[in-house]
């Protein structure tokens, strides 16, 4: 299987300046987006400077290794694995060959087809260094390079192959190019920097690169950025239909990003305010489950006229329990993680808001940590629809077994959690919220029907692979 990753890249191109600082900081506006491993390449007069390694962004490069990094354009890429080994080997960017010279490639999803399209290229020959995704996309493109003699032609002919969620910065000299898959599935935005252009995952990404943000990519789209401007822009054939991945807006990108034109923390804040309105509560408190959590327990406050109270405080140096690679590790971590303020608990009604609820067994930790501290009753509000389906495009939610909603009611996940109640926000509070049609939006996980035709699954448009 290929190694499933919801990463973060970033891609910049400057007029006199060097890019590694920048995609520096672009990568720790990132970290939230993978926590495993980090990676920069740039480029300088014909050569290819990279650098990866294990753990977080300022952790592993300081003043003096961004020094060595040369070169005007770059890339960056911040990893969290939801298949494969956590290991250097995996890090991105991945260097890989294009017309005989040194190229890197950094990608953040999941392609579906990957397994096909890697058989036939070893098939037709190409030798794999590894089992990554990734690298079996840069190999499809260096093969069509074969074919045209023009690289951007090459991208929109292999990327017209690939199916699934992605979004890919490729470096190729001083050029940056950077594309995303047709229904728009995964993130990418556009916008300027002192001196020059970028694109990254997310807005703020941009903004504390001391840029701002233009535009979303397009689905579809395939942007160059050369010499600190847009150079040209294309794009890979598709229907215009559109599948933006909900999840972006209910807990993966941060509160001050700007996702498809929508602030994202203003979702969460009417996310809050529905929930109160769809499942209310008696209640003293409205407690979140910190941090993506905070806007949603805001909204659910204001709408009810329940106090609201920060009543768990977190580590600020523990990373994400979700996006761990290892079950038993995002449990233990819960307790280092999170800390309940003496006292304010004690004889209370707790509504107690979280983002999402996937496996359970955080926020199970999670409520026992507040009756411990003396809630005498907890009232669970989920800010997303039950789970139910694997995700196939890059979040770590692989099997229905280890969904607490797969086969549960109400009800019962209220028992396995440990709540009094557990309500979930119903799916027309998500759209409502997120302010984009139902149709726009990718819920597979929610519904179990994709935006496009995966193995041994229902699908949407019902089309078959090549049409995509």
């Amino acid at each position: 299987m290929p190694a499933r990753e919801f990463c973060g890249v970033v891609g910049v191109s400057l007029q006199g300046r060097g890019a590694a600082p920048y995609l520096f900081r672009g990568l720790r506006a990132l970290q939230h987006r993978g926590q495993e491993s980090a990676g920069i390449a740039t480029h300088s007069h014909g050569k290819l400077y990279h650098r990866k390694g294990m753990g977080l962004v300022h952790d592993i490069f300081n003043q003096e290794l961004l020094e060595t990094l040369r070169g005007t354009a770059g890339i960056g890429h911040v990893r969290y694995s939801t298949t494969g080994s956590s290991d250097l080997e995996n890090a991105q960017p991945l260097v890989v060959k294009i017309r005989d010279q040194d190229a890197a490639i950094a990608h953040n999803g999941d392609i579906v087809n990957f397994e096909r399209i890697r058989h036939r290229l070893q098939a037709q020959g190409v030798e794999m260094l590894g089992n990554a995704d990734s690298e079996t996309v840069a190999q499809l493109i260096a093969l069509e390079v074969g074919r045209t003699r023009e690289l951007e032609a090459a991208i929109r002919r292999a990327a017209s192959e690939l199916v699934g969620g992605y979004a890919i910065v490729f470096l190729v000299g001083q050029k940056v190019y950077a594309f995303r898959d047709p229904l728009g599935i995964r993130p990418l935005v556009l916008g300027t920097v002192d001196g020059g252009v970028a694109v990254a995952s997310e807005s703020v990404a941009l903004e504390l690169m001391g840029g701002r943000l233009l535009r979303d990519v397009a689905p579809g789209e395939v942007v160059l950025l050369d010499r600190g401007q847009v150079a040209h822009t294309s794009a890979i054939a598709n229907a215009g239909d559109r599948a933006h991945c909900m999840f972006e807006w209910v807990y993966f990108s941060r509160p001050d990003s700007i996702a498809e034109g929508r602030p994202v923390y203003d979702v969460r804040y009417r996310i809050g305010e529905r929930l109160a309105r769809e499942s209310p509560a008696a209640a003293d408190l409205v407690v979140p489950v910190p941090d993506s959590a905070r806007p949603q327990a805001l909204g659910f406050a204001s709408a009810s006229g329940i106090p609201y109270a920060e009543a768990l405080i977190k580590n600020r140096f523990v990373e994400r329990t979700f996006i761990l690679p290892d079950q038993r590790k995002r449990e233990s971590e819960v307790r280092v993680k999170l800390h309940p303020v003496p006292g304010l608990l004690q004889g209370k009604r707790v509504v107690l808001l979280d983002d999402s609820l996937v496996r359970g067994t955080t926020l199970r930790e999670i409520v026992q940590m507040v009756r411990r501290s003396g809630a005498t009753r907890v009232e669970v509000r989920i800010g997303c629809p039950p789970i139910r389906a694997p995700c196939y495009f890059g979040v770590d939610m692989k099997e229905r077994k280890e969904l607490v909603a797969h086969n549960r009611d109400e009800a019962a996940i209220a028992q396995v959690i440990g709540a009094d109640t557990v309500h979930y926000l119903s799916m027309a509070g998500l759209v409502e919220s997120v302010g984009l049609p139902a149709g726009q939006l990718c819920l597979g996980c929610l519904t179990g029907n994709y935006p496009v035709e995966v193995p041994e699954e229902r699908h949407r448009f019902q089309k078959s692979l090549e049409e995509f």
